[in-house]
Parts: structure tokens; C-alpha cells; sequence
């Protein structure tokens, strides 16, 4: 099965990666180990789970501007996200890093929804069209 959804594109590019999805906001700071690209946030439903060579699905950023940076390290580190998606808002924080650290960014419109999943579960971006494909592998 495989999902095709619109979005917003933010920073445009391509991408093609096994999905990391939460619902919850992260805060790139503090939150994420910029050596390794893991979550390390102990309340965090992702904790464990490394960022490098995933499509991130969550809503926004939480916490300083200085994130952006955080999103840059992560990707000079070579452990960031392929490419993210803001399922509820593109925040400041998470644009501008996208920006600098040349990683797709698309925002999902308000009328879209992600379907529910498991695991094995592919996202492709394609941010030159704003369209989102999630395909069970």
C-alpha cells in the first residue's frame, strides 16, 4: 500500500528513508545527542532511536533557536535525517536548520493525515512537488 500525501514545501530536496515518527515536539538542543544523532531525552517516546538515515515525522520544534544549530552538527556529524516532516506546524527552529544544514523540509497541510503504522515503513520526499509517498515495505 502507499500512501501519497500534499504538503508544504519549507526547504526544497529529496529524500528516501525508513520513517521516525513521534508525536511528540523534540528539542534539537537538548534532546538529541549531536555526535550520534540519538534521542536521549528519557521522557521522549523516541529515546534510543537515532535520526541518521530516517525521515522524521513529528509536529515542531520545542526550545531554543540555537536548534538550528543542532540540526546543522547533526548533519556535518553525518547523523541526521534524510528529510523531515512538521505534521502540525513548521517552527522557526526547524526551518532555519532544515535551511543551513540542506535537508528536505515539508510541512503537511492541515486536510492531510498520516495513516497509522508499525514498523518497515518507507517515506519519500519529493520537496520539488510537496508530496510525501509512505509505503509499507
Amino acid at each position: 500500500m502507499v500512501y501519497s500525501l500534499r504538503c508544504k514545501v519549507i526547504v526544497s530536496g529529496n529524500a528516501r528513508g525508513m520513517i521516525l515518527a513521534t508525536n511528540q515536539p523534540i528539542n534539537f538542543l537538548s534532546s538529541v545527542d549531536h555526535s550520534t544523532g540519538m534521542i536521549i531525552d528519557k521522557n521522549h517516546d523516541l529515546c534510543g532511536h537515532f535520526l541518521k538515515n530516517r525521515v522524521l515525522v513529528f509536529p515542531y520544534a520545542v526550545g531554543s533557536s540555537v536548534g538550528s544549530y543542532s540540526i546543522f552538527a547533526l548533519k556535518s556529524n553525518g547523523v541526521s535525517p534524510l528529510g523531515i516532516i512538521c505534521t502540525s506546524k513548521t517552527d522557526i527552529t526547524t526551518a532555519s536548520g532544515c535551511a543551513i544544514a540542506d535537508i528536505p523540509l515539508l510541512e503537511l497541510y492541515t486536510d492531510q493525515e498520516i495513516p497509522e503504522f508499525q514498523k518497515n515503513v518507507e517515506g519519500i520526499i519529493d520537496g520539488n512537488s510537496g508530496v510525501l509517498q509512505i509505503k509499507r515495505i
